[in-house]
């Protein structure tokens, strides 16, 4: 399965790396937060103009100490929002600096840095926004037009905080990936879907609306606001709208069409896809999970893979469709038995290793013999194995297919020059099924053919085609495979009460 540190680091980068400009190393937290102070100084630019298009006919000598009482304001508390920033993330530009991965610690505070960077402008718009308002009550003759102004900075605060955690929520994805590659979400999420797009809709609808309403509402311009202070906080609001929007699309859209990418890659077979987990809500838990579903998938391949290989993919994939049981059933099938002549005495001569090596290359050119000719090697012993055609599912010609499979084998056999063999091959009514216990199970065949194949193989090594088969099995053979056999002897194989008669390849 695939589960950590390597495989996700590798994919964060590779995200880090098409993401372009965004920050993930040591000047990540720094840069994210200057983002954050000009994206800030753009809302109070706003609302500046606001404030001066809605102020109609009071006194410009009021409304300067004001203006001067912001502007020192904003030189005092952003830099101290900036420095707030950093100090609630200085865990998080720790581990960012020292270029290692994050505790699981690290990660949960480090996903919380959109949310943390959003308060921090929240709580300074909103001191500001007290601030504001006061002196207003005071400076200007009518007290109420410190509540109209305290109001719209308040406003003002609450669509740029807004807008602040869409843009550090999509500027520090490189960061987030980094901390969910550690540490993928396991449940308890972040702000999720249904929030963030709650949140657009207030910017781009809420804020905007209520503040159109307490323009007319306000007691202390009984006139009604001014055409331009309307249409200003119409503009605003559908650059702010856009703005959001278009954050919020990006953090939606993208994740999904990865998503859709990686999901068409499975359907298509590729289980080595690792979707870049950046969301700690909705998006982010089926981001994991399809890494996961790919992931199981991949090893049910490998599985399937090695349990296909050790029983045979025959046998494997009818275990798969039905299921494993003891028990079988009655069939008749053709057993090839295969043995390498004078074992003994070449391993003597070549050594273990080197004869790991020969029965290998020798087993290569047998399975794929026996599988081209739709049978199974059944099981491998030592120097010698087992192969049936015609179980575990039907064979139309299993005689047939079998002494091909003889034929070939030999050829091959004796053009390799590596080793000599012997091929029996006999047909007839077997069992075949699962053997074993409930805990351990083997498919084979129980019965005469299997008996007989591999005592004509012992004879067949001293025969210069090295193949024989029984006579029943020769004349059960379909099609032309009759003519590359001709009859041999009668004899009495070790443990039949019946004499057998032969049938050998015939040599040229």
């Amino acid at each position: 399965m695939t589960s950590s540190g390597g495989t996700r680091g590798g994919v964060w980068r590779r995200f880090a790396d098409r993401a372009g400009w965004m920050p993930s190393g040591r000047l990540a937290v720094p840069l994210i937060v200057l983002v954050v102070m000009v994206a800030n100084m753009i809302g109070v630019g706003t609302v500046v103009l606001l404030l001066i298009g809605v102020e109609d006919g009071s006194s410009t000598a009021a409304r300067a100490p004001v203006l001067w009482t912001a502007a020192g304001y904003l030189v005092l508390a952003f830099p101290l929002g900036g420095v707030a920033g950093l100090r609630r993330q200085r865990v998080t530009n720790r581990w960012l600096m020292a270029g290692r991965a994050p505790t699981g610690e690290e990660a949960r505070h480090a996903l919380r840095l959109p949310l943390d960077t959003a308060v921090i402008a929240g709580t300074v718009w909103a001191l500001g926004a007290l601030l504001m308002g006061v002196v207003s009550a005071f400076f200007f003759p009518d007290p109420r037009v410190g509540w109209r102004i305290g109001v719209a900075v308040a406003l003002g605060g609450v669509a740029t905080a807004g807008v602040t955690y869409l843009l550090v929520a999509w500027a520090a994805r490189a960061v987030t990936a980094r901390a969910l590659a550690e540490h993928p979400p396991v449940g308890r999420l972040a702000l999720g879907v249904r929030i963030r797009l709650l949140l657009t809709w207030g910017l781009t609808s809420g804020v905007p609306m209520v503040g159109v309403v307490l323009l007319y509402v306000d007691p202390s311009n009984p006139g009604g606001p001014g055409r331009t202070a309307v249409v200003f906080l119409v503009v605003v609001a559908l650059l702010v709208g856009a703005l959001a929007t278009l954050l919020i699309a990006r953090a939606v859209g993208q994740p999904l069409r990865d998503l859709r990418r990686a999901v068409q890659r499975v359907g298509e077979g590729d289980y080595a896809v690792v979707v870049v987990v950046d969301d700690a809500g909705e998006i982010g838990l089926l981001q994991e999970g399809v890494n996961s579903m790919a992931a199981g998938l991949a090893e049910r391949e490998r599985l399937r893979d090695l349990f296909g290989r050790h029983v045979g993919t025959t046998v494997a994939q009818r275990a798969l469709s039905t299921g494993v049981s003891l028990g079988g059933e009655e069939r008749t099938v053709a057993a090839l038995f295969v043995d390498i002549a004078g074992s003994t005495s070449l391993v003597r001569r070549t050594g273990p290793e080197q004869m790991v090596g020969l029965l290998n290359r020798f087993f290569a050119i047998v399975v794929d013999t026996i599988e081209d000719e739709g049978g199974l090697v059944n099981k491998f012993e030592g120097d010698a194995a087992l192969c049936v055609f015609g179980a575990p599912t039907d064979h139309p010609d299993p005689a047939g297919a079998a002494l091909r499979a003889a034929r070939r084998i030999c050829g091959a056999v004796a053009e390799a020059g590596e080793v000599d063999v012997g091929v029996g091959v006999a047909c007839g009514r077997v069992w075949a099924g699962q053997v074993g216990a409930a805990s351990r199970l083997e498919y084979t065949v129980i019965g005469d053919p299997v008996n007989e194949a591999a005592r004509l193989t012992d004879l067949a090594k001293d025969h210069p085609g090295r193949a024989m088969a029984s006579e029943s099995t020769v004349l059960t053979a379909g099609g032309d495979e009759r003519d590359h056999w001709v009859p041999d002897a009668e004899v009495e194989l070790r443990g039949r009460d019946e004499p057998t008669r032969t049938w050998v390849l015939k040599t040229r």
